[in-house]
């Protein structure tokens, strides 16, 4: 049972190291964790999609374009005095269309994932400079900044509805059949569609599913802020996909939990606030993500061989 979660388990016992270190210096002063946890909770629902993404054995890195864009709606839907209880799921809508578009080029038209959300990416930021111009979505109603609750109250509801789609969307992958779908897939697909299941639909599902969650990460994003800027989503898929490999997920599909992708997203939202408190310079967050994600993708390679060579030589003999 241990060996089954060793990676979830190193990674969280890294991340316990990373808080007792810090607790030897000035880190902790102020209310830094808080911020943190604040901040990562968009990043987490953002993750929780990207999560179904690549356990079925597809990537999307038009993530972060979706993200932008969604944040965008969110401000423009507010600031025409749309309610919040119906911009936000409007917003996740809008994600859900984009997510649409992503799984209609890789299930439909049978399009390799990173060509088709690379192609998407690029669509989606030149569509939002020619109708933003860099511009951020200013004036909008108090209403919407913290959802209308004052700093506390609305960090506390940011938490709270990421912390419940995050537990909603665990509880799905482990009990549902359409959670176990995905990782059939993601396994074998061929094998999964021997067993009835349909792995085209599966795949579209899992890209609208991101596509909403991207919407919704980009609606409680935007509530932190008195201004919608669209540059919010620069770099974010490179943060998610970093966090759910981190967390234990394979990049080959198939394997992995969100519990790991939990901690990856709180490792990583820790470390860049960790290495400019030690006066390291920004970019470096950057590179250190880029060096986690090389190093967990040849972790799950040599791991994935020396499975191979084990079911080889038991099968041999």
């Amino acid at each position: 049972m241990i060996a089954r979660y060793r990676r979830e388990l190193s990674v969280a016992g890294a991340y316990g190291l990373l808080l007792v270190a810090l607790a030897f210096t000035d880190f902790y002063r102020g209310d830094k964790l808080r911020v943190i946890l604040v901040s990562s909770a968009p990043v987490l629902v953002a993750a929780a999609g990207m999560t179904l993404v690549i356990l079925s054995r597809q990537i999307d890195i038009s993530i972060g374009a979706q993200f932008s864009i969604c944040g965008v709606v969110a401000g423009l839907l507010a600031k025409a005095g749309l309610p919040m209880a119906l911009a936000v799921p409007l917003t996740a809508l809008a994600g859900a269309s984009m997510g649409a578009a992503n799984g209609g080029l890789v299930a439909g038209l049978g399009l390799p994932s990173i060509v088709a959300t690379l192609a998407t990416k690029v669509s989606f930021e030149e569509a939002l400079r020619l109708g933003r111009e860099g511009e951020s979505v200013k004036g909008i109603p108090d209403g919407f900044y913290w959802f209308g609750l004052g700093q506390a109250g609305g960090q506390a509801l940011v938490v709270g509805l990421a912390a419940a789609v995050f537990l909603a969307f665990a509880w799905g992958l482990r009990h549902l059949a359409s959670g176990r779908a995905v990782y059939a897939v993601g396994s074998d697909a061929e094998a999964a569609r021997l067993a009835g299941i349909r792995p085209r639909r599966v795949v579209f599902g899992v890209f609208v599913a991101m596509g909403a969650l991207s919407g919704l990460a980009a609606a409680l994003n935007a509530a932190r802020f008195p201004d919608v800027d669209p540059n919010h989503g620069k770099g974010l898929e490179l943060q998610v996909i970093a966090a759910a490999v981190v967390g234990g997920v394979a990049i080959s599909g198939g394997r992995g939990t969100l519990a790991g992708v939990l901690v990856g997203v709180l490792l990583l939202s820790t470390i860049g606030p960790a290495l400019s408190f030690l006066g390291i310079p920004t970019p470096w967050e950057k590179a250190v993500q880029g060096a986690i994600i090389l190093v967990a993708v040849a972790s799950d390679a040599f791991n994935l061989r020396h499975r191979t060579h084990a079911g080889a030589s038991l099968a041999a003999r």
